[in-house]
């Protein structure tokens, strides 16, 4: 429910406004060098207000071990990290309580948790909560010394120009989506199996556990759709697997084939926008027009490339063990 993976384990936990949030990682082997200051790169990255159209909530997010680390190695038990939540204005939300906003979980959680959820920034429905998932990410990375996974937005806004696309919601007084590409290099062919545990389906599981999420392709994806199937088959080159094409993504049959993966994911705009709206409020029965105040993103796939980078290193890490291709790291 909360956790994901079978044996690089993660459980995320905590809430937007709560005093913290955090992640536990099991199954790291026992001994490798790991310090706060090796995950602070990748939180740097995922911060807002770095970058035009990310949210001016600025926290610090330096990564507290409470467990699973000594003397500066990990000693094979379980990791727990926590970060405090310091820079909050729950206010904003308390005003706009009675007033689901449209797209956002604020309904549907009431209607789950009975009026129970904590509501503050989304609570557990927030990307805040992605720090632990980058915590974690970046730990999956430092055990795979050979493997390099690289995402990058391609497009906002319906435009490559990731400049004009951001314009695009500035002029309109509104928020904009976006697409991420990611790829990974180095990987053997023979991971995933066939079915239920296939690359593409453990990974899409994990990406659309991402905030905002609404699409993943592979390769060519839905274009795939529209070709002959000698078009899109990928020759064989040689007794490595190299494939002349890749439209498959590096994923035959759901098992790697030795070539670089290729995935996109399409993010929706954000759900928090200036512009005036409809919505029920529940306490009236009535629907009525509202803005949304409180700080937001513009873009919120403008953040998510290091967070697509870190929740397919988890799954890269967890493939990787059930294969034995992580023994040591001493």
């Amino acid at each position: 429910m909360n956790s994901f993976g079978r044996i690089f384990r993660i459980s995320i936990f905590g809430e937007s406004h709560g005093e913290c949030v955090g992640i536990t990682v099991d199954g790291c082997p026992a001994g490798l060098v790991l310090s706060p200051e090796d995950l602070l790169p990748d939180l740097e990255r995922r911060k807002g207000g770095k970058q035009k159209g990310t949210t001016p909530r600025q926290e610090e997010d330096f990564p507290i071990f409470k467990s699973g680390v000594f003397n500066g190695k990990t000693t094979g038990f379980p990791i727990t990290i926590l970060f405090e939540n310091k820079n909050i204005r729950s206010e904003d939300y308390t005003k706009q309580r009675s007033i689901p906003r449209p797209g956002h979980a604020d309904w549907v959680a009431h209607q789950k948790f009975g009026g129970n959820e904590d509501y503050r920034g989304g609570g557990h429905f927030s990307a805040r909560l992605t720090a632990g998932i980058v915590a974690a990410g970046a730990i999956a990375k430092m055990l795979m010394k050979d493997v390099t996974i690289k995402a990058e937005v391609i497009e906002v806004g319906g435009e490559s120009d990731i400049e004009k696309g951001l314009q695009k919601a500035i002029d309109a007084k509104d928020s904009v989506g976006g697409i991420i590409e990611c790829r990974v290099n180095g990987l053997r062919a023979g991971l995933g199996e066939p079915y239920f545990d296939s690359v593409e389906s453990v990974l899409s599981q994990i990406l659309f556990s991402i905030p905002a999420v609404r699409g993943v392709e592979f390769g060519t994806g839905f274009a795939a759709a529209k070709m002959f199937g000698s078009q899109h088959n990928d020759t064989i080159k040689n007794m490595e697997g190299e494939t002349k094409t890749n439209h498959a993504g590096g994923v035959v049959g759901g098992i790697s084939n030795g070539n670089e993966i290729v995935f996109r994911i399409a993010v929706k705009p954000t759900s928090s926008t200036p512009k005036e709206q409809n919505s029920l409020n529940w306490d009236t029965g009535i629907t009525e027009d509202f803005s949304i105040k409180g700080r937001h993103d513009l873009c919120v796939a403008l953040r998510a490339p290091v967070i697509v980078e870190a929740a397919t290193a988890i799954v890269i890490a967890d493939f990787m063990l059930l294969e034995q291709q992580i023994k040591k790291v001493l």
